[in-house]
């Protein structure tokens, strides 16, 4: 297929109405008529040869293959827009929209608490965040992804924030009333609270670590759920036994709600990465946010 510059212009109308939900607000955006609009898109799904919006009187939404072109272009678009910066001496600069999927976990105990601080730094910068455990197009529509666990995604650049502890803790009132287990294997006997794995809709097993041994134990538990936070809470309540990420407990832990058992088998460690999805070099404001994240968590401001 040669070269089509006009192409190039359907790409930024399709990014404008896959933003805006539908044609009108897409043109006002773009400074076009909504028929302009209209026709832009109907040119590029020509030149594709694949149906990209799905159209309603009231709202268009991307196509499977929509999302799929969408998830491609999107790198595109931000290499030019890197290199008019460039050309223009701008590329220092971190300013306008950035885009990040985050885990909940990290929004949560990490991000939220420090937005005022990032965006102090970066007055001229903007932040959308979408807040998912799920890593299916996680790159869909964002400039970079936060999530814990090993990497994946050959396709994407992934660099590693850091590794924190797994540990085991339970609420002062729950141990009163059922005691410290001594061992990992003494939770049999004990009511726990399971974080399912977004990626199998299974529960995680639990693992321990001492001296380079490791162990899974299995455990019960009449609470089972996807959002660490919801499980946290009811740890504090006293609901049960739950293992979490040592990132993000800190203020619980220092304040004393939380109690950190079984210690001496809490050497496994747990990854977090950030991902982009272009080899080059990412955009300063992708850059500048990347370098904040690894300061916050290292220095400790990101424990809760």
């Amino acid at each position: 297929m040669s070269f089509d510059a006009r192409i190039l212009t359907g790409v930024g109308v399709l990014v404008a109405v896959a933003e805006a939900g539908n044609f009108a607000r897409a043109a006002e955006a773009l400074g076009l008529t909504p028929s302009g609009v209209s026709r832009a898109v109907a040119r590029l799904e020509a030149r594709v040869g694949v149906r990209l919006f799905d159209r309603t009187p009231r709202s268009v939404t991307l196509t499977q293959e929509g999302r799929h072109f969408h998830a491609q272009v999107l790198p595109l678009l931000a290499g030019i827009e890197e290199a008019a910066g460039e050309a223009a001496g701008a590329a220092a600069t971190v300013s306008g929209k950035l885009r990040v999927n985050v885990d909940p976990w990290f929004a949560r105990t990490v991000l939220a608490p420090n937005l005022q601080l990032f965006l102090g730094r970066y007055p001229l910068l903007s932040l959308d965040l979408i807040v998912s455990n799920h890593r299916e197009e996680m790159m869909t529509g964002v400039d970079v992804a936060v999530r814990f666990g090993p990497a994946d995604g050959a396709s994407l650049v992934a660099r590693k924030i850091l590794e924190t502890r797994v540990l085991t803790c339970a609420a002062p009132a729950y141990l009163d009333r059922h005691g410290v287990p001594a061992t990992p294997h003494e939770l049999v006997d004990h009511e726990t609270i399971l974080f399912r794995d977004p990626r199998t809709g299974l529960p995680f097993p639990w693992g321990f670590d001492r001296s380079g041994g490791q162990f899974e134990v299995d455990v019960r538990g009449r609470v089972a759920t996807d959002d660490p936070s919801t499980a946290v809470e009811a740890c504090l309540t006293g609901q049960g036994i739950f293992q979490s990420l040592e990132l993000g407990l800190g203020r619980w832990l220092e304040s004393g709600e939380l109690v950190s058992i079984l210690t001496d088998w809490s050497e496994e460690r747990y990854p977090l990465y950030a991902y982009h999805p272009s080899r080059h070099l990412p955009p300063a404001k992708v850059r500048a946010f990347l370098d904040f994240v690894q300061e916050v968590c290292r220095s400790g401001t990101g424990h809760g």
